[in-house]
C-alpha cells in the first residue's frame, strides 16, 4: 500500500467516524490536489479556531484554486464545514475540510 493510499484510508475512516457519507472518487481527487501537504504533520490539519488559518483556506483554496469570489458565502461555507466536523474535533484533516467545502459550494465540476 502506498503512502497516499494509507493517508486516503485514514481520512476515509475519519469521515466514517464523523458519520459523513462521501463520494470516494471525488474525495480521492481532492486529496491528490493537496499534493505533499498531506504528508506534513502541521499542514495535514486545519485549526478551526485560528482565524489566520481559516483565512488561508479561503484565499488559497476557495479563491485561488477554485476561482470563487470572496464574500459571505465563503465564510458561511467554512463555518458550516467546521460545525460539521465538530468544534472539539482536534483532527480536522485538510483533505476532509476541502472535500466538504467543495460539496458545500457545489464545486464538484472543478475536479
Amino acid at each position: 500500500m502506498s503512502k497516499f493510499d494509507e493517508k486516503l484510508a485514514l481520512y476515509q475512516s475519519a469521515m466514517k467516524d464523523l458519520g459523513i457519507s462521501f463520494d470516494a472518487g471525488l474525495f480521492t481527487k481532492v486529496t491528490k490536489g493537496l499534493g505533499p501537504s498531506i504528508y506534513k504533520k502541521d499542514a495535514e490539519t486545519v485549526s478551526g479556531s485560528d482565524a489566520k488559518e481559516l483565512g488561508t483556506v479561503k484565499n488559497n483554496f476557495l479563491i485561488k484554486k477554485l476561482g470563487l469570489t470572496d464574500g459571505a458565502k465563503l465564510d458561511n461555507a467554512i463555518d458550516a464545514v467546521m460545525e460539521k466536523m465538530g468544534k472539539s474535533n482536534r483532527n480536522k484533516y485538510r483533505a476532509i475540510v476541502y472535500y466538504l467545502l467543495v460539496k458545500e459550494l457545489g464545486q464538484e465540476s472543478k475536479y
